[in-house]
């Protein structure tokens, strides 16, 4: 059985929480610098890439704040 203490679901659900409030300007960041990485030469960036990419960006954004959040509550719990 896992044993998850109560501070470090808080933990993860407040970092569940930064990860949707900061993946917006995260994945125009990605995207931002996915695009204009790309040489004249080659075709333009799909939207099917795109989507590919921000969708990686939230997985990617849930996955390190909700264990940052998880570890840090789970350090403050008593």
């Amino acid at each position: 059985m896992i044993d998850i203490s109560l501070g470090g679901l808080f933990g993860a659900i407040a970092g569940t929480i930064v990860a949707a409030l900061a993946y917006g300007a995260l994945a125009d960041l990605a995207q931002r610098a996915f695009t204009t990485r790309r040489s004249p030469e080659e075709p333009p960036t799909s939207a099917l890439d795109l989507a590919l990419l921000r969708r990686a960006v939230l997985a990617i954004d849930i996955l390190v704040f909700a264990g940052l959040g998880y570890w840090i509550g789970q350090k403050l719990d008593f």
